[in-house]
């Protein structure tokens, strides 16, 4: 449990801030530039996720179960994975409707995608795990509205082939990780 405590203390702690240091931030990019920023924060965040994919592993060996699963809450939250698929693609498409509406999808997908995975998970390290990644994505989101606010950002042209697109690419990516995927990299598939 340590190594997934300290991979999420350096993943999420790089991911947080722009929520918690903005200024900070932005002072240190002008400072050494943004290209070197880049490089530190990349390997930070690397040697967060593989500390937590470590550590989420090994607890997986010896878990600690809260409660009884309910297997009942598979095939629905595999239906909320859909919609984290979808908005987590629409993240990172412009021009897209969905992100034009949203503003920050890929952070909403993260929050619906722990969301999930708290709902059908039972041990303390999913606790850990997809309870920490859902409070960063609840103050990543509340952060990014507000700097939008801030910033006075204004709505982005879409195009309906763009929305159209990043639906059909989440769905695609949901049906291949569901089918396929999640057993291959987790070991376990998410319709048991």
């Amino acid at each position: 449990m340590t190594l997934l405590i300290l991979g999420l203390i350096l993943l999420l702690g790089v991911h947080s801030i722009r929520i918690f240091a903005d200024d900070w931030r932005t002072n240190t990019i002008a400072r050494i530039g943004a290209t070197p920023w880049r490089l530190i924060y990349s390997l930070l965040a690397l040697a967060g996720l593989v500390l937590l994919v470590m550590g989420y592993g090994q607890a997986r060996q010896a878990p600690a179960m809260l409660w009884m699963p309910l297997t009942s809450l598979h095939h629905p939250a595999a239906l909320l994975m859909l919609v984290a698929f979808i908005l987590i693609v629409a993240g990172n498409t412009p021009g897209n409707a969905i992100r034009a509406k949203l503003g920050h999808p890929m952070i909403l997908g993260v929050k619906l995608w722990a969301l999930t995975h708290l709902l059908v998970n039972h041990t303390l390290a999913d606790v850990v795990l997809f309870g920490s990644l859902l409070i960063w994505a609840v103050l990543a989101f509340r952060a990014a509205r507000r700097r939008d606010r801030m910033a006075g950002t204004a709505p982005v042209a879409t195009q309906t082939w763009r929305t159209i697109a990043t639906v059909a690419v989440g769905f695609v990516l949901w049906a291949v990780f569901l089918l396929k995927g999640h057993q291959a990299l987790i070991g376990v598939s998410p319709l048991l």
